[in-house]
């Protein structure tokens, strides 16, 4: 066991009030065309928490380092995640998990998913299981992570597509429908990566990936009614 705990960034809507003691946290909030970093609020949305929730079940000894970029809706800016990023590299953590997808490509936030790769951070975002690719999903040595509705909760699947190199379960621990999907999905597979860094293996996307692909429960993407 390693001696430090496994420390993972979430870039989403933050986490209820008690989860902010019990961790560190920052929000990034686009001031007058500029980010500025200040105190997170607690979660007002949901989405945040339920992406904690599922991260720190499949990793109960990780130690969550939350960047909190939705305040009170589901909006936000390349600025902002780009802004999210680098303060989580500077944070130290091992995972970065992005269950969130933005349209367009922007330079901002290419270049702070490139530095979080260089400095050997796996960076985990969510990516749909068909259309058109998603940013930061869609940059390069982003791990591009999606639902998969054969896996159970302890399961992952390598789909190896278009659009995603991985699966899991695509359901919050509440097991609910609204919110099921890939950013569900993504907050698995970070988790995934978190145990298998607490159990040893290399913080090195390459072996990762190995891995994840070692332990897939089904492999190929899944069929589905419809499909040639």
């Amino acid at each position: 066991m390693p001696a430090d705990p496994v420390r993972i960034g979430v870039v989403d809507s933050g986490c209820p009030e008690d989860g902010l003691r019990a961790c560190r946290s920052a929000g990034f909030v686009l001031v007058d065309g500029r980010v500025a970093r200040v105190a997170a609020a607690p979660d007002r949305l949901g989405h945040g928490s339920a992406i904690d929730g599922v991260v720190r079940h499949l990793a109960p000894s990780a130690q969550l380092v939350v960047a909190q970029v939705f305040q009170q809706r589901f909006t936000t800016t390349a600025l902002q995640v780009a802004a999210a990023i680098d303060w989580l590299i500077g944070e130290d953590v091992a995972v970065i998990n992005l269950s969130l997808g933005l349209s367009g490509d922007r330079p901002a936030l290419a270049a702070a998913c490139a530095r979080a790769v260089d400095a050997g951070v796996i960076v985990c975002a969510a990516s749909p299981a068909r259309g058109a690719p998603v940013y930061p999903s869609a940059y390069p040595g982003v791990f591009r992570m999606t639902g998969d509705a054969r896996c159970a909760r302890d399961e992952v699947s390598w789909l190896a597509t278009r659009h995603a190199d991985f699966g899991a379960h695509v359901r919050p621990l509440d097991g609910a429908l609204a919110g099921s999907g890939a950013s569900i999905g993504c907050a698995h597979l970070s988790g995934h990566v978190a145990r298998l860094l607490h159990d040893g293996a290399a913080r090195d996307a390459a072996a990762i990936a190995d891995a994840l692909q070692s332990q897939a429960r089904y492999r190929g993407p899944e069929h589905r009614r419809g499909d040639a």
